[in-house]
């Protein structure tokens, strides 16, 4: 494989333009990910939040297992 621009190269990118990744990269101690959706932040937390607003205004509920 010879891939058109290297890791660092890519990673320069978004810091110079965030607009390419669109959605925050949020790391804790239970792992990072690219938060796209919005809630996919919620397994990262350890206090997550029951209910919230997204940007768009839909509303979301914390999802119970039965």
């Amino acid at each position: 494989a010879d891939p058109k621009w290297s890791d660092d190269e890519l990673i320069d990118f978004m810091l110079a333009h965030p607009i390419l990744i669109n959605r925050p990269i949020v790391e804790t101690p239970k792992g990072a990910r690219l938060c796209r959706p919005s809630e996919a932040v919620l397994p990262l937390l350890d206090n997550p939040v029951r209910e919230f607003v997204k940007e768009d205004g839909e509303k979301l509920q914390e999802r119970k297992s039965v």
